[in-house]
């Protein structure tokens, strides 16, 4: 199961490219709605989630997924459910992603000592351990992050090549006509 975390604030096109790209790969992804079933996005588009937070079993998660936004990642930071399903990947080897403010999450939790990672412009201080690098997306260990919205794209990509491989993962973005590929 995969899991994309959603609260009141996230980033839209953080969140719902990977939901799509993911989706096309033929992965099993559910959105979830921290706090109902129902969440609205920093920019006013709603999402009705496949499940609520309470909903979640952390038993065989191949993948969690934060987008970032605000107040969305603060959000998302406050539940224990969210940190819980976080920590429980982690701890698997699950693939633990997130993207723009949402790595601060990953770092508050000490989940980033001693791994690349990237993040929205000025939350690299929240980062604790990691080594931040600015880069589009960065892959270290089991963690996936993504700079920001413009990242969205890359790093529903590079989601999609961890789970299905390189050259699936391709083929769904050249079929988007993805540039470069």
């Amino acid at each position: 199961m995969i899991y994309v975390f959603l609260a009141n604030g996230f980033e839209e096109v953080e969140a719902l490219t990977p939901v799509d790209v993911l989706r096309r790969l033929g992965c099993e992804v559910k959105t979830v709605g921290v706090g109902g079933s129902e969440i609205t996005g920093s920019h006013g588009v709603t999402v009705k989630a496949d499940l609520e937070e309470k909903d979640v079993e952390t038993d065989g998660v191949e993948m969690v997924i934060l987008p970032g936004g605000m107040p969305g990642t603060l959000n998302l930071e406050k539940s224990p459910i969210v940190r819980a399903a976080v920590e429980a990947a982690a701890k698997d080897g699950a693939w633990v992603c997130a993207i723009c403010a949402a790595p601060s999450v990953l770092g508050h939790l000490g989940l980033l000592k001693g791994h690349r990672a990237t993040c929205y412009p000025g939350f690299e201080q929240e980062l604790t351990g990691a080594e931040a690098t600015g880069a589009p997306v960065e892959v270290s260990g089991n963690f996936i992050t993504g700079r920001g919205a413009g990242a969205a794209m890359a790093f529903a990509l590079k989601l999609g090549e961890a789970l299905c491989g390189e050259e699936k993962s391709r083929k769904v973005g050249a079929a988007m006509c993805v540039p470069g590929l």
